[in-house]
């Protein structure tokens, strides 16, 4: 049965479309069968993966309309070793037309049901707003990760995500919880960065993970060239920082 993590930060620009692809490659590497879902109509984790979103022909948009399945609409992402649920443009009508549907919500938490068996894990990179899109994200989910630099205003936003995730928890889906905080974009230079790193561990103790993702221009880089940069430049710094927070996570959910 497939481990379901949203991959979430209301606050945009935090990286977590570079922990999605990446997890899901450094997931892959060492074994485990991966979907990455893209729930945001930008469609960067598509191409981050390797897969054109201009080309889709079906995508996460017709799976939440109920037109296709998941198992029709995956592509294989050429290089890094997963599958992807792909989105394009189309995916911000999607907001507007789930209004009036009934189970709006829930639409993806019925879709992946279908292929649970399937994988290992489904990484779901959510938009950094909360609508409709991330709203289905985080009622699909067991858990989610949460990507965050360590400075003063990610702080504040991190306050308003622990909210969201206590009301969705306590009104749509009592198997929400937080697996994780992961500290992105490190520099242990930056006397800031250890203060807040060492506030996150005073407060949320075991939940933050123990790898920390440096700040990184290979991972900056890899996805022009349409590969996570774990596949792009295995020996970079941070890409054998996201196969430690792999093999970390694999670890983290055999004791869930």
């Amino acid at each position: 049965m497939a481990h379901i993590f949203c991959i979430a930060n209301q606050k945009g620009g935090v990286g977590k479309t570079t922990t999605t692809v990446n997890l899901a490659a450094g997931l892959a590497q060492i074994g485990q069968r991966v979907l990455l879902v893209d729930l945001d109509p930008q469609g960067n984790a598509t191409m981050g993966s390797g897969v054109d979103k201009r080309g889709l022909k079906l995508s996460v948009y017709e799976v939440l309309l109920e037109s296709a399945g998941v198992r029709e609409a995956v592509q294989r992402a050429p290089a890094a070793g997963y599958d992807v649920l792909g989105a394009n443009r189309e995916l911000a009508g999607a907001e507007v037309e789930l209004v009036a549907l009934a189970q709006r919500e829930r639409r993806l938490k019925a879709a992946l049901a279908q292929v649970a068996q399937d994988y290992d894990f489904v990484l779901i990179d959510c938009p950094p707003s909360l609508g409709l899109l991330t709203l289905n994200g985080l009622c699909a989910a067991h858990g989610v990760i949460v990507p965050m630099q360590c400075e003063y205003f990610a702080l504040e936003g991190l306050s308003d995500l622990v909210n969201t995730i206590k009301q969705v928890h306590a009104k749509l889906n009592p198997d929400l919880q937080i697996i994780g905080i992961l500290r992105v974009m490190f520099d242990p230079r930056i006397t800031l960065q250890q203060q807040v790193s060492e506030q996150l561990k005073g407060h949320f103790g075991d939940k933050v993970f123990d790898t920390v993702i440096p700040r990184n221009v290979r991972l900056a880089e890899a996805p022009s060239y349409g590969q996570p940069g774990v596949v792009f430049d295995p020996a970079a710094k941070g890409s054998q920082a996201f196969v430690a927070f792999a093999s970390e996570m694999v670890a983290r959910v055999q004791r869930l």
